[in-house]
């Protein structure tokens, strides 16, 4: 009986146990490595978000027209040329070349280079929005912001490396000065010409404010740190007040070095907002984001007030008996046949004709466009006016000196007014054309997103750089450039609160504008910078 067992046991026991390990039971819940698996899981979020990323930015730079062939060759130089009257003023670039190396007078070095530098900014204005036809809208105003701050990053990184701290500070706050009130301004009034109410972007507009004063007050946060360091009366036994004293520069600069990484950071999530998370919210064609604009009525004051009252029946009167009555309860039409009339008022030939200009905007953009050129020539038209920009820009930097220390013109009134002038003739004439056209949300991209853009990312790209390049340049403005800084902004922000704009607020821009011209003519500056951190001969380059 013993051996049946045994001889029916042995092939249970002969059976290979390393082939019976490696078969899976298909009952067992599967194993898996976690260390593998959870690098997969970060490989695949990675990936995903690599899609995502690209995905939305091929949806930027994706046009929103059809790219027509671009031109020839000699079309393309034909478009150049004849661009604008102002090229008629690039012949005064080989005037200022010419001047500069015979060591003429600085006097006329200056003027000749900063009449050259207006044409050279044009050139950049029509080479960016050639190239901005060629991507999204947001995209694209971006770009013209971006490249519209070449001429100041230009004159900026020049007046650094020969240390003209005083120059480069107070160039980008009358940069941000001038695109503010001067821009915005003639935005607001040339658009005002044309319709009586122009309506933007509201939500944007109140981001673009928030980051405005975010800004200013990084710039007044060190002028308040050394004025109330200095308010604090003396005390020999203070060891800590003496200290901080004597280290004030050395302090200063410290902060300014963390508080230019903190403000290139908050660039870098505006961009993310404005490209990727939120960019709804900078379209100009949803109806959600802005108010309509509306034209200028023949009839005047009384036939807007009617058109009013019929878009919101509600907020402006009240209908009883077949009678409209204002809220005070006067009577304003009394009989049903003047309501007829006056739901029948008929539409102004202006307004016919702004209909069939925006059908006929409207059929273009649906249409092919045509551009005056290719994305190499415009690339290349790029290059070649960055290069001139910054030669004839560096000639303009080293005339300053001469031509303030006669006493005729202050350093301050040179970098705060006239060299924004120059720097912001592609803005200019960008922001002004586009805001005729009732593109004023593009206008505002291009005017206060340049002003973003220098404040959280020229700037403290220029404080870093300076870092860098061991030169003493901090956030410590001038402390009446930085008041004046922040009612611009203050100013601008009551102004665009409301997402609509008329001439008349363009008008206080501009002449806010004037009144800080004529104020920073005799304001001498008082350069607390250099006083602190003993300007760059102490510092090591």
């Amino acid at each position: 009986m013993a051996s049946p067992k045994t001889s029916s046991a042995a092939p249970a026991d002969s059976r290979d146990p390393i082939r019976e390990d490696t078969l899976p039971d298909p009952q067992a819940p599967p194993v898996y490595d976690d260390d593998n698996a959870n690098g997969k899981k970060k490989s695949n979020k990675f990936l995903q978000l690599l899609r995502v990323a690209s995905t939305r930015l091929r949806d930027q730079a994706k046009p929103e027209v059809v790219i027509g062939a671009p031109p020839t060759l000699l079309q393309q130089f034909k478009s150049v040329i004849f661009m604008s009257w102002l090229n008629l003023l690039l012949v005064f670039i080989p005037l200022a070349w010419a001047f500069h190396f015979a060591k003429l007078d600085n006097t006329l070095i200056f003027v000749f280079s900063f009449i050259a530098i207006i044409p050279l900014a044009q050139l950049l204005a029509y080479s960016t929005e050639e190239l901005s036809t060629r991507v999204g809208q947001t995209l694209a105003g971006l770009i013209n912001a971006t490249l519209g701050n070449a001429v100041e990053l230009i004159v900026a990184i020049i007046a650094l490396t020969k240390c003209e701290l005083q120059i480069v500070q107070s160039s980008l706050v009358g940069s941000i000065l001038s695109n503010l009130l001067l821009v915005l301004g003639m935005c607001f009034f040339a658009g005002g010409t044309k319709f009586a109410e122009q309506g933007f972007a509201f939500s944007a507009s109140q981001i673009n404010t928030s980051l405005l004063t975010l800004s200013v007050i990084a710039v007044l946060l060190p002028a308040a740190f050394h004025l109330a360091l200095h308010d604090i009366p003396t005390d020999s036994n203070s060891t800590a007040l003496n200290t901080a004293l004597k280290n004030e520069g050395t302090d200063i600069l410290a902060i300014s070095h963390g508080v230019a990484l903190i403000l290139l950071f908050i660039y870098l999530c505006y961009l993310v907002f404005q490209l990727f998370s939120h960019k709804s919210l900078y379209d100009e064609t949803n109806p959600d984001n802005l108010h309509a604009s509306t034209a200028y009525s023949p009839r005047g004051p009384k036939n807007s007030a009617l058109r009013a009252r019929l878009r919101h029946p509600f907020h402006s009167s009240e209908k009883t008996n077949g009678l409209a009555t204002t809220s005070s309860g006067n009577e304003m039409v009394g009989s049903p046949r003047a309501e007829e009339h006056e739901m029948t008022v008929p539409s102004s030939p202006n307004a016919d004709a702004e209909q069939g200009r925006t059908a006929q905007v409207e059929e273009e953009e649906e249409g092919e466009h045509t551009p005056e050129l290719s994305v190499l020539f415009t690339v290349i038209l790029l290059v070649a006016v960055t290069v001139l920009v910054a030669i004839t820009a560096e000639f303009l930097v080293d005339s300053i000196d001469e031509l303030t220390n006669t006493g005729a013109i202050s350093k301050e009134f040179v970098g705060l007014i006239l060299l924004p002038i120059v720097g912001n003739a592609a803005e200019h004439v960008t922001a002004v054309t586009v805001s005729v056209k009732d593109k004023l949300t593009l206008s505002l991209g291009v005017a206060v997103g340049s002003s973003i853009q220098i404040a959280l990312f020229v700037i403290p790209f220029i404080v870093t750089l300076a870092w860098i390049l061991g030169k003493p340049l901090t956030l410590l403005f001038d402390p009446f450039e930085s008041i004046v800084l922040f009612l611009a902004v203050l100013t601008v922000n009551y102004v665009v609160q409301d997402g609509k704009s008329n001439w008349l607020e363009g008008m206080i821009l501009m002449c806010l504008y004037i009144i800080c011209a004529v104020v920073f003519w005799y304001y001498p500056g008082s350069n607390i910078a250099d006083s602190i951190t003993s300007g760059c001969d102490n510092i090591p380059s």
